[in-house]
């Protein structure tokens, strides 16, 4: 892939200098090791959103087979489970 564009950005010199000598002890470029800084955070946020969306696929699936409950059917189930009496509302 082509290098074409820059990012500028500002940071503490000590973290600056600690993150130099930490790719230099590792001997590889700080520009890399920021490159999959980037590519791992952008992947993670690909993840998350594909989660949700299956999430929410899966509710709305339970939704039109009838297959939901009240809140006040959830929290009677909860507070049996935690041997408590349900809340009142």
């Amino acid at each position: 892939m082509a290098k074409e564009a820059v990012f500028t950005m500002k940071l503490e010199p000590e973290l600056r200098d600690a993150f130099m000598a930490a790719a230099a002890a590792a001997d590889r470029p700080a520009s890399q090791i920021v490159r999959e800084f980037m590519r791992d955070y952008v992947q993670q946020d690909r993840e998350y959103v594909e989660f949700l969306r299956r999430k929410v696929e899966k509710a709305r699936q339970s939704i039109a087979e009838g297959k939901w409950s009240t809140q006040e059917e959830v929290g009677a189930r909860a507070a049996i489970r935690r041997g408590t009496s349900a809340p009142d509302r």
